[in-house]
């Protein structure tokens, strides 16, 4: 459906032996390259890519890290329907054959990659779909890192993988990213290059659907909620009349557009939102589109999937133009918005600089990052810290008392009134009551490492076990291994596993 909108167009598992060997070989390169695979798994669809990254070391000393400087897109998987099963749930073992299959059309055996991401979105989170799907990525547990998104995280990695985020940091401009998915649309308002807020609702272009025989026999809640508004039978005989989809899909668009406008929602805008709505503290420049529907927007597709994806578009568009003026620009990737793999790095921590009261808690694998994002290089505002941390993890979907990462730099003298004020900070939002049952990891970069964990044990009296490790640069959307302790060298390998997009670097 072509549309007259003018658009601008920019190993084996290893034991911890085999680990450190791994470690200390990266850490005497100066450049090194690795495979990595980026695997997407939603509720409506799944696809994979293969990339070769090629990273640089940065630096010399103890604190050595590698920056991605080069990638190349190997391979693309075709696009997947989701395979359920009659009752609900993804069908794993159809899901497995497709990756199986990816992995031989590519050319490369499992052995081959040395990294890779695993997203799970939508239905894919669902604890039984998430359990069966992470077994068939069992042999890879310490190499890939396996990420559930919810709907805040979903919106971050659409407008990362989209490109959007990049474009926004190149053009030093604020944008709004707008996902439009199979039941879910993401909105991410970017302010050169940094994501400052998201929201999400539940409408998309596989809301209707066919089945095998042609039925339309999916209709999700959404779909049920704008037909009684319009007064039509939610019925699989209703919808088989394309005037009846049409007229659904027109509705749905009104929605989509009120939230890019930031017009006024009506009661079912409302009803239909699934986070809070986006905090509009800047007015974009910009909008880009990715998604299913984002390849009907951009005339990318033509060809309908049994669903109403193309009409949403072709609505979507059509109220575009009607009611926006804000120029609308395509990513460098529509429906493939998602990471192409993870870079992986070593770091190696002298051990006079971490705290670590109980060795028996290491290793440990994929830990989450939350960075703190804040200048503490003057007073340490207890209130402000706290806040951030909350702001940032929020928007993750990871709870305070989850197992995560706390990262942030320490800038300014360690007197002890500061790192006590910075330790009062870390308690009030990892552990309010005083205990924890997860380990605390924080990652920070500058030399305060040990003097934090004894404060928040000792002085603070935290029940329950830290790791504190400093001399380390972590970003957000990061992941952490830490291995265990090696005596000699007296240090703990500590791999970080950085999610990669397209637009991270131009494309090969």
């Amino acid at each position: 459906m072509p549309h007259d909108i003018d658009f601008d167009h920019e190993h084996e598992r290893m034991n911890e032996a085999d680990r450190a060997a791994v470690a200390q070989l990266i850490w005497e390169q100066e450049t090194i390259e690795l495979r990595t695979v980026g695997i997407d798994i939603g509720s409506s669809t799944s696809h994979l890519l293969f990339a070769r990254v090629t990273l640089k070391r940065l630096s010399e000393g103890l604190s050595s890290r590698f920056i991605v400087i080069d990638r190349q897109i190997l391979w693309r998987s075709p696009i997947m329907l989701t395979p359920f099963l009659p009752d609900g749930t993804i069908d794993a073992r159809e899901l497995e054959h497709f990756i199986r299959h990816a992995y031989h059309d590519a050319g490369l055996r499992r052995s081959d990659i040395d990294s890779g991401a695993v997203i799970l979105t939508g239905e894919a989170i669902k604890r039984k779909n998430a359990r069966a799907i992470d077994e068939i990525f069992a042999e890879e547990s310490g190499k890939f890192v396996c990420a559930t998104a919810g709907h805040k995280l979903e919106c971050i990695l659409a407008a990362h993988g989209s490109g959007a985020t990049a474009l926004s940091g190149r053009r030093s401009e604020c944008g709004l990213h707008v996902d439009v998915g199979g039941g879910t649309t993401k909105l991410a308002l970017i302010d050169r290059g940094e994501v400052i807020s998201v929201a999400a609702f539940a409408v998309g272009g596989r809301l209707l659907a066919q089945d095998e025989k042609g039925a339309w026999t999916r209709i999700d809640d959404s779909a049920h909620l704008v037909a009684k508004q319009l007064g039509i039978e939610a019925s699989p005989d209703s919808f088989a009349d394309e005037s009846v989809r049409e007229a659904i899909a027109e509705r749905l668009a009104t929605i989509v557009v009120d939230q890019i406008s930031g017009t006024a929602l009506d009661e079912l805008g409302h009803a239909l939102e699934l986070t809070e709505p986006l905090s509009r503290t800047i007015k974009p420049c910009f909008i880009t589109f990715s998604g299913g529907v984002a390849e009907y927007i951009f005339s990318r597709e033509s060809a309908s999937h049994g669903d109403i994806a193309k009409l949403l578009a072709g609505e979507i568009v059509k109220q575009i133009k009607a009611r926006i003026s804000i120029p609308i620009i395509e990513p460098m990737e529509r429906i493939r918005a998602t990471v192409i793999g993870a870079s992986q790095f070593t770091v190696q921590v002298s051990g006079k600089t971490i705290y670590l009261p109980d060795m028996g808690v290491l290793p440990i694998h994929n830990i989450p990052v939350v960075h703190l994002g804040l200048d503490i290089s003057d007073d340490i505002d207890i209130d402000k810290i706290v806040g951030a941390f909350k702001k940032n993890a929020d928007i993750l979907d990871l709870e305070p008392s989850a197992r995560l990462a706390l990262a942030f730099t320490w800038d300014g003298e360690p007197e002890h009134a500061r790192l006590f004020a910075m330790a009062k900070a870390i308690m009030q939002f990892a552990a309010p009551s005083g205990k924890r049952d997860e380990i605390l990891f924080l990652m920070i970069d500058g030399d305060v490492g040990a003097s934090l964990g004894r404060i928040l044990h000792d002085e603070l009296h935290l029940d329950g076990k830290i790791v504190s490790i400093d001399g380390i640069k972590l970003r957000e959307l990061d992941f952490v291994d830490i291995g265990e302790w090696l005596d000699p060298p007296g240090v703990v390998p500590v791999v970080i596993k950085s999610l990669l997009f397209p637009g991270d670097l131009p494309c090969k």
